[in-house]
This record gives C-alpha cells, structure tokens and sequence, in this order.
C-alpha cells in the first residue's frame, strides 16, 4: 500500500479535472520527490492554458490597439506558452502515453510537394 503524503496529493489550487489527473499520474507511476514539484508545474501549465483558451472564446482573438489597427490579445501567447510548457514538462517527466518515432519522413518530396500544392491551388506550374 502506498504511504500518502502531502506531495502525493495535488495542491488546493488546481481545477478539479487536473486535480484528477494528477492523482491518477501519481498511481500509475513511482516518482522521485523532485518529479512531485515538476508534475505541479505541469498541472499548473494546462490550468493556464485553460484559463487563457476560455478567455480568447469570451472576448475572441483579437482587439484593436489605440490606433486601431487589430492586435493579438496577450492571451493567445499565454495559452502557446502554457501549452509548450505542459508538453514539455511530461515529456521530461516520462509519462507520455506511446515512445516517439526515431525519424520523421516527410509525406513528400519538397519538390513534388510544392507541385501538388500548386495543382491544387490552381496555380500555373512553370515549365
């Protein structure tokens, strides 16, 4: 039977459903005290990039500055960076779900690629 301790059990301030999720990563896996501190980053990250998500679907994408000209809202950066922060953060925890191919092919040549793009744009190909 595992021993429960204050670092086994989610800090007070995450959102219910990551609450969850971290007690279920803390069964499933047999962490050092350090991966605790880095597995609350990662729940923090995702709470972040939820709460900048549902900011931009209240008051969309964009804004206009005081000259008018439309401007991302600070949101959009947030959101990116939580994202790149929580992904990062399982990773270097080791708790993604399947290993990551050794190489990556591209679906194309670059050539034909850009051929096919055309086609299909309707562009003319040059000769």
């Amino acid at each position: 039977m595992k021993k429960t301790t204050a670092t086994n059990q989610p800090p007070q301030h995450l959102r219910a459903g990551t609450a969850a999720w971290f007690k279920q990563v803390v069964a499933e896996y047999n962490f050092d005290s350090h991966h605790y501190l880095l597995l609350t980053k990662a729940c923090e990250a995702f709470d972040r990039s939820e709460e900048a998500r549902e900011a931009i679907a209240k008051h969309g994408a964009i804004y206009e500055d005081r000259f008018g000209a439309p401007r991302a809202r600070p949101e959009i950066a947030i959101e990116r960076d939580s994202r790149l922060a929580f992904a990062r953060l399982v990773r270097e925890l080791g708790i993604d779900v399947a290993e990551p191919a050794e190489t990556r092919l591209p679906a194309c040549a670059p050539k034909s690629c850009l051929r096919q793009f055309r086609v299909r744009l309707g562009i003319g190909i040059p000769g």
